[in-house]
């Protein structure tokens, strides 16, 4: 391919403002012309790198993960805005420029460096006024892209773990930690893997990467469009149909997305217009699309690739994330699926008109193909390979997939798109992933995590029920402010200790602050999913907030159930599982029944008290807990259809 070719395909995908997903973004700066050419440049050749080191081994630790966030710091200061009211520019300002100069030469001295970084003894061999001095711009630089790209909330968290680092000795009592000098501290944080190169940056380096690289070649490939007009083939005609479409397909592409605002935005401009055509309220409309969406970061396979930072905390293989997160996620989408079904029973609504639908089989001929790049990962992972190898892989098969058919044929110029979209669709991870470094790394230096965990559990007074609630309101009130990969990468050293200590197995406790934290983005008063789905309805954002918190009610309820019995988590004999996992799903569908206030007709209000108690003790593993569970949803089936025969027509209760 000519020189002339290349740049002509690059500039197709030259930045304009408007994200990935289409949606216009304040906080982007729309480059054109030589700039915008210039950085998408750089964009492909970061996932060039990502894709080399895929094929051929990763480097040393330093060198993949100071290459990733350089590339990472070259696009933020480019592509972002001082701040979203900054005056519109089709250029890159002068002390951007300087940003992405600075950006270049400090993390240039780590990749050239890493070897004799990795290999030199920390602590004792003092560190050069040089090396002191690309600490501290380093950090500087990595602090002023998180306010760019997540927002003020870890900045201020960031800001705090290093007053504290800093003068913390100075503080009385157990909050108190030994001084520590500069040199120490900039070592600590950047010349070792325990600081801002921790595990974090190593997972979004490697395996995160290629799988949001690989939701792009997903995407420009025509798969999304494929699995949302299957959507609305396969349910569109049924009672809240357009509902049950947002559900599935929301499910599908918020595993591969791992954003849930992404997501809701994506198949929220077509799914929540249809809900509403329908009679749903906007704001239904907007939390049925919101909370389907921030499920797809909890539904396996790829779980958004934030299992694969689980997995690699907990030191086990990623599909055993994998597999412990199906009857969770399942359990979320059955609770969520019947409460929509059960308020379209409510209002008499019916589905779409079926010659206004596509023909299911039609739809799935013409694109059942691209289910073969998600059966490669699956099958791929739970054969041994790694997950980079997964990824990989995935990616080359849907290239060839899209090949067999004319109208999802990818050329270089898609290649080229897909290249740059993968690498605009990483930064948020990767800087997220960094700046979470410098608090894993004060939490380290200090010994603090192991105090807030001293302090959780003597709140708690040892009891664990009080410390899971702690702990679930940690969750979620980071995650307001933070990404989800962020939220439970802090609380890694945190919480997660104090609940291990309690007794709870470390699996089941690292799931428990990860589904919190992915629930922040339904949770008011900050729920940036529902927020986002209420501006695509027209709704009352706070009114959508609610609404999305109580249609994902199964989500705040079976964590803590999971941590009680782990057979929800498919750990222990296969009776217990297979029981448990049967008298779980009566139990979600319960509680979406007392949640709408309808059964088998419409619920008095203590015939939903009863309901949700009878689903708690169905839901939470146990013999006798079973029993009273089934004993009473039987009772208020019996009551409801043998004392109250008038309302078997559907009449309100009053």
């Amino acid at each position: 391919m000519t020189e002339k070719k290349i740049l002509d395909s690059i500039e197709v995908v030259e930045n304009t403002g408007y994200d990935d997903d289409g949606v216009l973004n304040t906080k982007l700066r729309p480059l054109l012309g030589v700039a915008g050419k210039i950085i998408s440049l750089v964009a492909i050749l970061m996932s060039l790198f990502h894709l080399y080191t895929a094929f051929f081994g990763v480097f040393e630790s330093i060198l993949q993960r100071s290459a990733h966030l350089a590339f990472a710091l070259v696009l933020v200061f480019a592509i972002y805005k001082p701040t979203s009211k900054a005056a519109k520019s089709e250029s890159i300002p002068w002390y951007d420029w300087l940003f992405i100069v600075l950006s270049i030469g400090v993390y240039s001295y780590f990749v050239i460096n890493a070897q004799e970084i990795s290999s030199r003894m920390s602590y004792i061999e003092k560190l050069t006024t040089l090396e002191i001095a690309i600490g501290i711009i380093a950090g500087v630089l990595l602090i002023e892209a998180t306010r760019r790209v997540i927002g003020r909330a870890l900045v201020i968290i960031i800001l705090v773990a290093l007053v504290y680092g800093i003068w913390g000795h100075l503080l009385p009592g157990t909050l108190s930690h030994r001084e520590f000098t500069t040199m120490w501290f900039i070592d600590h944080l950047f010349y070792t893997t325990t600081g801002v190169f921790s595990t974090p940056l190593g997972v979004s380096a490697t395996f995160i990467f290629l799988f949001i690289l690989f939701g792009k070649f997903l995407e420009v490939s025509g798969a999304g469009k494929f699995f949302i007009d299957l959507s609305v083939a396969g349910m569109g005609q049924y009672r809240g149909g357009p509902a049950k479409t947002a559900i599935i397909a929301s499910s599908i592409l918020g595993t591969i997305s791992g954003s849930a605002v992404a997501n809701t935005v994506t198949t929220g401009a077509f799914t929540i217009p249809l809900m509403k055509k329908t009679g749903y309220k906007k704001e239904f409309a907007g939390a049925v699309e919101s909370v389907a969406s921030t499920g797809g970061q909890i539904m396996p396979p790829i779980m958004g690739a934030s299992a694969f930072i689980i997995a690699s905390y907990l030191g086990v293989p990623y599909m055993d994330i994998a597999i412990a997160a199906i009857v969770p996620a399942l359990l979320f989408y059955i609770c969520l699926f019947y409460q929509v079904d059960l308020r379209a029973v409510r209002l008499g609504l019916k589905g779409l008109n079926k010659k206004d639908l596509p023909s299911f089989w039609g739809v799935f001929k013409k694109g059942f193909l691209f289910f073969i790049p998600l059966i490669v990962i699956v099958v791929m992972l739970a054969s041994g390979s790694s997950p980079m190898r997964a990824g990989l892989f995935a990616i080359i098969v849907t290239i060839l997939v899209a090949g067999l058919t004319k109208a999802n044929r990818i050329n270089i110029a898609t290649i080229f798109k897909a290249l740059n979209f993968g690498a605009r669709a990483s930064i948020e991870t990767a800087i997220a992933c960094a700046a979470s470094g410098i608090i894993i790394g004060v939490i380290g230096l200090t010994g603090i995590g192991l105090k807030f965990s001293s302090i959780i559990i003597s709140l708690s007074g040892g009891i664990l029920i009080i410390a899971l609630i702690f702990t679930m309101i940690t969750s979620i009130v980071l995650g307001m402010g933070l990404p989800t990969v962020a939220a439970y990468i802090v609380q890694v050293p945190l919480t997660i200790p104090a609940l291990i200590l309690l007794g709870v197995s470390p699996l089941a406790a690292h799931m428990f602050v990860f589904y919190f934290a992915a629930l922040s983005a339904i949770t008011p008063p900050v729920a940036l999913a529902a927020f986002a789905a209420a501006g695509l309805a027209g709704a009352d954002p706070m009114k959508t907030g609610f609404a999305a918190v109580k249609l994902g009610l199964a989500a705040f309820i079976v964590p803590f159930f999971f941590v009680y019995g782990e057979t929800l988590l498919l750990v222990g004999a296969w009776p217990a599982i297979i029981v448990s996992v049967i008298t779980a799903i009566i139990g979600i569908i319960a509680v979406a029944c007392a949640t709408e206030g309808w059964f088998i007709r419409q619920a008095y209000w203590y015939e939903r008290i009863l309901l949700f108690g009878g689903a708690v003790l169905l839901v939470l593993p146990g013999v006798a807990s079973d029993v009273i569970g089934i004993a009473l949803l039987l009772a208020i089936y019996v009551f409801q259809k043998k004392l109250h025969p008038m309302y078997l027509s559907g009449k309100m209760a009053s």
